[in-house]
């Protein structure tokens, strides 16, 4: 009974605030990248595109079918997004792995908002779930790098 209550704790009324008040959930038109990445123990799926201009991002749009702690990990970054280059999104992405997995501090700015999920670090089998959003965008950044 104590795992079933931690696990209940994990869902915590901010990581739930967060899945339910998800930016940018709409798919862009004519993108100039998509990607989609699924984490498969659970199948959650997240796809994005992307718009680049410059090396910056200007326009993001997500489709997230995932767990509450994917959703909350998705609502911030499509939060912060726009006006990051590829390198700032693969700095998120390396803090929240490290933070998840090595017991690293919590992702800087823009990204600060990843501190809710730090007790996941205890749920190995969630973290893909939590990872798929930058993971498919950084999926997108490289393609759209690659055809550029």
């Amino acid at each position: 009974m104590s795992a079933e209550n931690d696990l209940i704790k994990l869902y915590s009324g901010r990581i739930l605030a967060l899945a339910t008040d998800m930016p940018r959930t709409t798919r862009i038109e004519n993108p100039m990248a998509s990607a989609k990445k699924r984490a498969p123990l659970c199948g959650s799926t997240v796809t994005v595109d992307v718009n680049v201009a410059d090396g910056v991002i200007t326009d993001y749009g997500q489709d997230v079918k995932a767990c509450a702690l994917g959703q909350a990990a998705a609502a911030v970054v499509g939060a912060n997004i726009v006006g990051l280059t590829v390198e700032q999104v693969q700095a998120g992405r390396d803090a929240l792995y490290a933070m998840l997995k090595s017991d690293g501090p919590v992702p800087p700015a823009p990204f600060g908002d990843l501190e809710v999920l730090q007790p996941a670090k205890d749920y190995k089998n969630r973290h893909a779930s939590i990872m798929l959003a930058f993971d498919a965008t950084l999926d997108a950044l490289h393609t759209q790098q690659a055809t550029a």
